[in-house]
């Protein structure tokens, strides 16, 4: 993991650490309504316009699944250090 790849997921995200469970799961909830690709099924008649928002929205989609799993596993390994910091499930 580099650092690279945790500041564009913290930036995506919109985070700062250290965040909780809480607030990750509610912004992946956020983007991924934002950022749907069904969405954009009725934004226009125009078929290339259509695949255009399809295409970017599909690899959003990409995106903040791999910076969700990123964040996740850095909340959890740190959650194990911690262990006064219980996981609410």
């Amino acid at each position: 993991m580099t650092e690279e790849l945790l500041t564009k997921a913290l930036e995506l995200f919109t985070l700062t650490q250290p965040y909780t469970r809480e607030q990750l799961d509610q912004k992946r909830e956020e983007l991924l309504h934002t950022w749907t690709p069904r969405r954009f099924a009725n934004l226009t008649n125009n078929p290339k316009k259509y695949m255009q928002a399809y295409t970017k929205a599909e690899e959003m989609t990409r995106q903040i699944e791999s910076s969700y799993a990123l964040l996740e596993a850095i909340l959890a390994r740190d959650e194990g250090r911690n262990p006064d910091v219980r996981r609410k499930t």
